[in-house]
């Protein structure tokens, strides 16, 4: 029986192939496909095995044929309508396939050239009955790895070719002289949301759809229409999630015509699947994130990567930043009573983590509405009615917002980007920073009482609710548009930049160039500008908040850069010193990625400052609370190590500056500056610097992690060790300024003797030397943010 279907499987396909040939074409995509796959077909392995004397075991016959119409370029189009349907329902009992072999069957044979496609919806409807349940199944149980075994629709359809036939189905006008495609939109759409099914449960689906560059751009001209759009955008978001290659977007037929065709919604959910190709890939291995393996990387592709071609390509796209600040800063009408309610639904939200899917809902639940106001009412009817009629406005509320995250990490990532200085001009022309000024206490950071406030902890496994999200990518954007740039004079107001110039007039001083070039017509309005807000809420704040970092991380990337002891005060006279020495010392904040971000931020607001050294001086008045401050250094020097590269900098200017009364007062009374003047407590510091650090491990914060990881994970940024070298490096310059190098060589030299390990401190520190000059002095590298 198997020889006998075998020679048949042959004989149709060839039947199959001769009349495809003929329709389309000697030089058709397909037939050209067709050659590649029938070099590789199974079903020639199996002949060539029968003739050889060599067959397979009978236990896998059957499943062989199955295979065999798998790897067909029209895998069940051609053998499986064709196999015996004895044969089929014999093994669908056994199997408990539930029929799909044949609606597959069916699918084909209701889908071919000429068809009016009457019944094959009707087809699908079932297909998709069977498989949504397990698609469900999978979302419902926080997306644990599928097995095969444990979704077997998802898995029979596959087997039996149906993937590959919805696909070909999809694609047929592009592979026809069909003057016309007589698929309406609802077919359309059956055909991607029973896909996206099945990219839901078996990974190997989304796989192959993944290799198929030109499905992948087949699906982006289908988004130019608007009823199938979410099913596309959602298939298409899966799909570049597994694919090994990024796309390039150039690719894209006609791109800007896509893009200015969507309206603003659309562009939201668009920014999400533009994340992915915009992103730099986490390589996801701890060793390849050293300095060493990432300089090793760019000797090998000094080539612009996609990600960074596809920025461009998108920066080239007229009125496409325009319309991103434009959604980011769209104000969200919100109704009575919707704030408490909100509330409650975001226990339930949190697992919703597609914006598409969202998007369903919410006109899923406006349509329920509308019909709910033509039904009778009965008892029934008006005790749901408030919830349906408060429903739409909830969801419409969350929905902004986590399309405001997408249209923020596009932004951010572009910021950070080779084209940093062409973004932050249109960012500023578009007054993105007074925009989002004007949402900051509405939405961005709206009041919560104690009972429903969550505190988000760092580095949990869990499904970030979108509010959450959103105020993380908010503080993202403001790290990454005030970090060493002249622009972030926009975060403040008029009255604020008017408070700067009074602060350098009254301490002698000039104005810095940046606040002089500022265009007031770009900055924020109201009572408080963007900064100013942000402190506040950061008082607020419980101590162990994972916000609490991503926030000390935007205010420190506005001091970043040459000191400027204006910048300084306007942040002391708001008390943002003493707030960060309690939450240091007082607060009982256990986290180190918090605790880093303050001792960073500490670092940048005291350097050169005599002011806040005294005000230093004063909150920490004790010794109790001095040696509270020093083991909270000690316990992670990678963490402090900013810290205290400021302090020894500090200590050096106040000493060049002996005819000052001020300095002199500050050098006598400060506990931190008497405590690092003493060499010997640098030693310790050098020592240990010196010690926890090597080539081989040294580690750099990047910002280029996927998407899902990038404004969750605060694990990049507490790798970071270089800066280690460079406090070790600051120490022992300053030395060799004052003649004392020497000295401090030869300690340790005795710190390696009374260790018994000649070498051990010296010959590492000389490796790092070594490696510091390769890594900081090419000629390609721009080290000004290392000089200043």
């Amino acid at each position: 029986m198997i020889a006998t279907i075998l020679d048949f499987l042959f004989r149709k396909i060839q039947e199959e192939e001769e009349v495809m040939a003929t329709l389309l074409g000697p030089e058709s995509p397909w037939t050209e496909r067709n050659k590649i796959y029938r070099s590789r077909n199974i079903l020639t392995r199996i002949r060539q095995s029968q003739i050889a004397g060599r067959g397979f075991s009978r236990g896998t016959q059957f499943w062989s044929i199955i295979a065999a119409c798998r790897l067909a370029v029209f895998p069940l189009a051609v053998a499986a309508p064709q196999l015996p349907e004895a044969l089929l329902q014999e093994r669908d009992n056994r199997a408990r396939w539930h029929g799909i072999p044949v609606l597959v069957q069916e699918l084909y044979a209701s889908s071919h050239l000429n068809s009016d496609f009457s019944r094959t919806r009707t087809v699908l409807k079932e297909l998709s009955s069977l498989l949504s349940m397990e698609a469900m199944s999978f979302v419902t149980e926080d997306r644990k790895t599928a097995q095969e075994s444990t979704f077997p629709n998802t898995y029979t359809f596959d087997l039996f070719g149906g993937v590959d036939l919805l696909v070909d189905i999809l694609m047929r006008p592009t592979l026809t002289s069909m003057k016309k495609n007589k698929m309406n939109d609802d077919l359309v759409k059956d055909c991607l949301s029973v896909l996206y099914n099945c990219c839901i449960c078996t990974e190997g689906v989304t796989k192959s759809l993944a290799a198929r560059d030109d499905f992948v751009f087949f699906l982006f001209t289908l988004m130019t229409n608007k009823k199938i759009f979410l099913q596309t955008a959602t298939l298409i978001e899966d799909i570049l999630g597994v694919k090994k290659e990024m796309i390039q977007l150039d690719g894209i037929p006609n791109l800007p015509g896509l893009v200015q065709s969507f309206d603003q919604q659309q562009l939201a959910n668009f920014c999400r699947i533009l994340s992915v190709t915009i992103s730099e890939p986490d390589v996801g291995n701890d060793d390849k994130h050293t300095l060493l393996a990432k300089n090793a990387q760019q000797k090998r592709n000094t080539s612009p990567s996609r990600a960074e071609h596809n920025q461009v390509t998108l920066l080239n796209i007229p009125g496409f930043i325009e319309r991103l600040c434009k959604l980011a800063t769209r104000k969200v009408s919100e109704a009575t009573g919707v704030s408490n309610f909100l509330q409650e639904l975001e226990e339930w939200y949190t697992w919703l983590d597609n914006a598409l899917v969202l998007d369903a809902l919410v006109q899923m639940a406006t349509d329920e509405v509308e019909q709910s106001s033509t039904e009778s009412s009965d008892e029934s009817t008006l005790a749901t009615a408030p919830l349906r009629h408060r429903l739409p406005q909830s969801m419409k509320v969350v929905n902004e917002i986590m399309h405001k995250v997408e249209v923020l990490y596009v932004l951010c990532v572009l910021l950070m980007g080779r084209q940093r200085n062409q973004v932050h001009k249109m960012l500023a022309e578009f007054r993105l920073i007074p925009g989002l000024n004007s949402l900051f206490d509405k939405l961005i950071w709206r009041k919560y009482t104690a009972a429903n406030h969550v505190v988000h902890g760092q580095n949990e496994n869990c499904d970030c609710s979108p509010e959450i999200s959103f105020k993380i990518q908010f503080l993202r954007l403001l790290q990454s548009f005030s970090d060493h740039h002249e622009n972030k004079y926009l975060l403040l107001n008029s009255q604020e930049l008017n408070e700067l110039s009074a602060i350098s007039l009254k301490a002698n001083i000039p104005e810095v160039d940046a606040l002089v070039n500022t265009d007031r017509s770009l900055v924020c309005d109201g009572k408080k500008g963007l900064l100013t807000r942000l402190l506040t809420v950061m008082k607020r704040e419980p101590p162990d908040s994972s916000f609490r970092f991503w926030q000390a991380r935007a205010v420190e990337s506005f001091l970043r850069g040459a000191t400027s002891y204006a910048d300084q005060m306007f942040l002391l006279k708001r008390g943002l010193l003493e707030h960060i020495l309690f939450c240091i010392i007082d607060s009982g904040c256990r986290s180190r990625d918090v605790l880093q971000s303050y001792f960073d931020l500490l670092g940048e607001l005291m350097k050169f400052n005599v002011d806040a050294f005294k005000r230093f001086n004063k909150y920490v008045n004790t010794e109790e609370k001095f040696q509270a401050f020093l083991s909270q250094i000690d316990s992670s020097l990678v963490d402090s190590n900013m810290l205290l590269r400021c302090i020894v900098l500090s200590l050096d200017r106040f000493e060049n500056l002996a005819e000052d009364v001020r300095v002199v007062e500050v050098l006598s009374e400060c506990f931190l500056l008497s405590f690092m003047a003493r060499v010997e407590n640098r030693l310790s510091f050098l020592f240990r610097l010196i010690n926890i650090i090597n080539v081989q491990t040294l580690t750099q914060a990047s910002f280029h992690c996927q998407y899902t990881a990038l404004f969750l994970s605060l694990q990049n940024f507490h790798s970071e060790n270089v800066s280690c070298l460079n406090t070790s490096l600051v120490v022992l310059m300053l030395a060799r300024r004052r003649g004392k190098l020497p000295f401090y060589l030869s300690a340790l030299r005795e710190k390696e003797r009374a260790e018994k390990y000649p070498g051990c401190l010296l010959n590492n520190f000389h490796q790092l030397l070594r490696f510091w000059q390769h890594h900081y002095l090419n000629k390609d590298k721009d080290s000004t943010c290392l000089e200043n």
